[in-house]
């Protein structure tokens, strides 16, 4: 299928000239994956991290939430 479509491009190019830019398209590297430039420097992601605190109060919430609901949790038994 993939044969298909590259002849059909190349059969809708006027020239060489056009086949020859076509196949330059086709077979580019991915824009995404081009190496960047030596000047540039990526920034580290932010990291998705909680402190002590607010795994404190979260764990306090559910707790909250779990006697609110009836204790019928994972505390069954």
């Amino acid at each position: 299928m993939l044969n298909a479509a590259e002849a059909r491009i190349y059969g809708a190019a006027e020239d060489e000239a056009a086949r020859e830019r076509a196949r330059a398209n086709l077979y580019a590297a991915p824009r995404a994956s081009t190496p960047r430039g030596e000047g540039e420097v990526r920034a580290a992601p932010p990291r998705a991290q909680m402190g002590m605190a607010q795994a404190q109060a979260l764990m306090a919430q559910m707790a909250a939430e779990d006697s609110r609901l009836g204790g019928r949790g994972a505390r069954q038994g």
